[in-house]
């Protein structure tokens, strides 16, 4: 993709940043982040280097999206309340950011006649259906308020490209990690969370009895998936996955073997809200040409290649 003006909401953000970054070395770039849970950091760099243009505000406001969408060519919809851990402390909050920001993404993509909007949906919206590997045309049976919160959002990309004409791509993430996601929230993903104990010499911690299996995602991989996605004139919805599974005690096993430690992982009770297995079919994305690169061990020894640990023992990203 080239010169091309480009929005990313949540831009400032674990995903957002990414795609930042990528973007903006051959587009007109602008990320806007509300720097609720995006770092400013992640994205210092090329701000500094004016390589892109960031704008501190809320997906929430209406009349600032519409200034800002106008002349895009296309919009990446990053920004969400993502933590099911969250959603089930804050029903209405998650709502609010995920269900009434992406109804005004879309407005101003509209009003602006942006030419596709790529939503960031999520596995969860699949729930516990028993179906392996997940398809995107299995019935959806979320388990929390975050589940809940993407599937309106994909209904929503639906009415408008029917309804509006306006072209939009929904990509169902399955469970994405990589550098500069962070570790120190009560809500961390379980990959920087595993990451940052084992490198503290401190055992992982398990919410469950480690069965539990995910198909997690690398971050590059998911980048280059919505790249191609904005670039194909493929609509609807498309899981964005590896295609493999891993247990979550293999996976604290893995990185505790790749750390050369010696700590044996503690369970504790299940939180509310979590499946127990997710696979991705990704067959469907294979049609506009994703392929993703990374195993999960390469992208663990990636991760570890870019941390280093700081003097109060916080991971910090190369």
């Amino acid at each position: 993709m080239e010169n091309r003006k480009v929005i990313i909401t949540g831009g400032a953000g674990f995903i957002g940043s990414h795609l930042a970054r990528r973007l903006a070395i051959h587009n007109h770039c602008t990320v806007i982040d509300d720097l609720s849970t995006g770092r400013i950091q992640n994205i210092a760099q090329d701000i500094a280097e004016r390589r892109l243009e960031f704008v501190q505000g809320s997906i929430l406001d209406l009349e600032l999206l519409k200034k800002l969408f106008k002349d895009a060519d296309y919009v990446f919809h990053e920004a969400a309340m993502v933590s099911v851990p969250r959603s089930m402390e804050n029903p209405l909050g998650c709502s609010l950011v995920n269900v009434i920001g992406t109804l005004n993404v879309l407005l101003a993509a509209r009003d602006n006649r942006v030419a596709k909007v790529a939503f960031a949906s999520s596995s969860s919206v699949y729930g516990d259906t028993p179906e392996l590997p997940r398809r995107e045309q299995a019935k959806p049976s979320p388990l929390s308020p975050y589940a809940v919160s993407k599937l309106t959002g994909e209904l929503y990309c639906r009415v408008f490209t029917s309804a509006f004409g306006l072209a939009t791509i929904c990509l169902r993430y399955f469970n994405v990690y990589g550098p500069r996601q962070d570790p120190d929230s009560q809500y961390a993903a379980v990959i920087p969370r595993f990451i940052k104990r084992v490198l503290n010499d401190e055992p992982p911690i398990i919410f469950g009895d480690g069965t539990q299996t995910r198909d997690f995602t690398f971050v590059e991989d998911v980048v280059e998936a919505n790249i191609l996605a904005m670039e194909s004139n493929a609509t609807g919805v498309f899981n964005i996955g590896t295609g493999n599974s891993i247990s979550i005690s293999d996976l604290a096993k893995q990185i505790i073997d790749i750390t050369g430690k010696s700590l044996v992982p503690i369970c504790q009770e299940k939180r509310a809200g979590d499946v127990e297995h997710s696979v991705a079919d990704i067959s469907k994305a294979s049609t506009f040409g994703y392929r993703p690169k990374y195993k999960i061990r390469e992208g663990i020894m990636e991760i570890l290649r870019r941390t280093t640990i700081s003097a109060d023992r916080s991971p910090i990203w190369k």
